[in-house]
């Protein structure tokens, strides 16, 4: 009998495609932030100030959701809020802060890159820190992805000389933190909730953010030009909000292994955007360490746990 618009295997089907493309569209509009912030560097903007407009804009959109979580579950218990706080420190705070410096001296395109080896680090301390076992097929992973990393990282070191390895060292930093962020919340989420989880540590992550602002530049230093508060309510909505609450959307339809698959477009994307928008060069040794990284997260990504 033919599929009508009420079988339930089209209904799966239809379910499974919106959330593949929820993936990309997550994946893509995250990735853009790093073309975002570099547009910002180009009105005099430091990171400091890039990082708090950006959660001055997004902090409303998650205190509303961490309020109704809030009226609706029941309290947390004093050792989650603890794990709360230290995941929002690390996470989208220091993690955010570390990546807006080092995109001062890298490419948008190799920013995203480096970031992209996050699944590797949080495999790697999984290793050190939880006595994980590494198979074969995951070794080869680590060093597919990194091999590209490194290619690409060597290539831009001829043209930024310095400036490539002071940025690199930050991004890395910032995808350790954010790995350390991933590895730690596996736990928590279960019993806390991913929306609740995702609300509570973004709003941590803003009031840092904030909080650091004010305590280490003048408030006058927030009167900036209009295009500086748009492209910080775009990176906001765009970049931030949005992409989370579509990743988490899509993950829920599709599971998290093959959301993140599908959101290996990201560092394809914000190599062509950089292109497109920032003139940022494109060459083959790019596209080859590109490929390869992406290669190693599908090998990750495949592996059965």
């Amino acid at each position: 009998m033919p599929a009508t618009d009420f079988s339930p295997a089209l209904h799966a089907r239809r379910v499974f495609l919106l959330g593949i493309a929820m993936s990309i569209v997550g994946s893509v509009l995250f990735s853009a932030k790093g073309v975002v912030v570099k547009l910002h560097y180009r009105h005099q903007v430091d990171a400091m100030t890039v990082l708090a407009l950006r959660m001055l804009f997004s902090l409303p959109f998650f205190a509303a959701v961490a309020w109704w979580q809030m009226r609706r579950r029941d309290p947390l218990s004093s050792h989650d809020r603890w794990r709360i706080l230290l995941l929002g420190l690390i996470g989208y705070y220091l993690s955010s802060y570390l990546d807006f410096i080092g995109l001062q001296y890298i490419s948008a395109g190799l920013e995203r890159l480096v970031l992209y080896l996050t699944p590797s680090l949080v495999l790697l301390m999984s290793v050190f820190l939880l006595n994980k076992r590494v198979s074969g097929i995951e070794w080869l992973a680590l060093a597919t992805c990194y091999g590209g990393t490194v290619l690409v990282f060597l290539h831009d070191t001829q043209r930024g000389g310095v400036n490539v390895w002071l940025g690199g060292a930050f991004v890395l930093a910032s995808a350790l933190f954010y790995a350390m962020y991933l590895l730690f919340s596996g736990e928590l989420v279960q019993r806390v909730g991913t929306l609740r989880l995702v609300a509570y540590v973004m709003c941590i992550s803003a009031a840092a953010a904030i909080g650091q602002f004010l305590l280490l530049r003048p408030i006058a230093t927030l009167v900036q030009p209009g295009a500086v508060y748009q492209l910080s309510l775009l990176n906001a909505v765009f970049c931030t909000v949005l992409p989370v609450f579509i990743t988490m959307m899509a993950i829920a339809r599709v599971g998290a292994s093959v959301a993140s698959l599908a959101g290996m477009i990201g560092p394809v994307s914000t190599l062509f955007l950089a292109h497109w928008i920032l003139e940022e060069p494109i060459t083959p040794i790019q596209l080859v360490g590109t490929g390869l990284v992406l290669a190693g997260i599908y090998l990750l990504s495949t592996k059965k746990t």
